[in-house]
């Protein structure tokens, strides 16, 4: 038996004109208790239908948010999200700002932490230099409930106790006693190839991350930043199973066959990072014990995608192979 533990927040969406240029961005919001949950509702409520969409729509300025929110509480948790996306996001090459400090003023201090986002791993936020004061996490949104989606990003932390404020200090790196040990991430590969061109449609297609990373870096693409936490790449575990059995993340066959690895093994997230024992799955099944390896590895063939359609991670796996041979490698990427 679990027990499982819910933060009060959510995900906003502010679209806003500001100096003659239309903004938009997506940022987290987390609260300790409900009463402060219910007062800072009645706020938003003034200027957005928290009702009609998971995640509401406000024609306010962020920075009016965060005001707002920190007149409520001066501990409140603030992270904009997926900070990449070109559409909605702090340096979104679309709509967003060429600094943090540029989109937040004075009030960039409050900002807890900044969120990586499908399309960016932690070392490319590394070639930042403006954001080496601030925590980065990973997340994965409720908006598609599947098995495939929940999870696929995550944040592990080590603290003292599971308390509201513990996470705060954490992520504001208040202590030691309070951490992130290291984050998951989905592979974030994309396309600059064939003149920013869609393969498919030949159109021009949106300036992707990688390029926008480019633009705004002003480190190197190896930098390595030794005191962030470390972060591990992987698919979630039911599009391995899927690709090693050649079959449909929706099929029965292999929905069945993550229910039955999380009951043997635990927590999905604990078989991707490597807290089982794999020579157990070994035994359980070689094909699940030579993807988990091939993945550890990076031993992977990244299927890059552009508009409109994601990328896809292919393994390939030689059925054959002497698995005595194989050595694991434990370091987290």
């Amino acid at each position: 038996n679990q027990t499982f533990f819910f933060l009060l927040g959510g995900e906003l969406s502010s679209i806003f004109s500001r100096k003659g240029e239309v903004k938009r961005i997506h940022y987290l919001i987390i609260l300790p208790k409900l009463e402060l949950v219910e007062k800072f509702n009645k706020k938003l409520s003034l200027y957005a239908n928290l009702s009609s969409d998971g995640r509401p729509i406000l024609g306010l300025d962020v920075k009016d948010v965060l005001k707002m929110l920190f007149d409520i509480y001066d501990k409140a948790i603030f992270i904009p999200a997926h900070i990449w996306t070109p559409w909605f996001s702090l340096y979104g090459s679309m709509s967003g700002f060429n600094s943090i400090y540029e989109a937040f003023d004075d009030l960039t201090n409050l900002i807890s932490a900044v969120e990586t986002g499908l399309s960016s791993d932690p070392n490319m936020n590394w070639r930042i230099p403006e954001l080496d004061n601030f925590s980065i996490v990973s997340f994965s949104d409720a908006h598609s409930p599947s098995v495939n989606r929940i999870g696929r990003e995550a944040t592990l932390f080590e603290l003292e106790k599971l308390t509201y404020i513990n996470i705060y200090k954490a992520l504001k790196g208040e202590n030691d006693n309070n951490k992130i040990l290291m984050t998951v991430e989905f592979f974030p590969e994309e396309s600059r190839a064939n003149n920013f061109l869609c393969p498919i449609c030949q159109k021009k297609v949106t300036l992707g991350v990688m390029s926008r990373v480019e633009e705004l870096s002003k480190r190197k693409k190896d930098f390595i930043d030794p005191e962030r936490p470390p972060f591990k790449r992987t698919p979630p575990l039911i599009e391995i199973l899927a690709e090693i059995f050649k079959s449909n993340v929706y099929s029965k066959k292999i929905f069945d066959k993550y229910l039955d690895l999380v009951k043997k093994f635990g927590p999905e997230l604990d078989i991707l990072v490597g807290n089982v024992n794999k020579e157990e799955i070994l035994k359980y099944d070689p094909l699940v014990y030579k993807a988990l390896v091939k993945i550890e590895k990076e031993e992977v063939i990244l299927d890059p995608g552009y508009d409109g359609e994601y990328g896809k991670v292919l393994i390939e796996i030689d059925e054959d192979a002497d698995l005595t041979k194989t050595k694991i490698n434990k370091t987290l990427f």
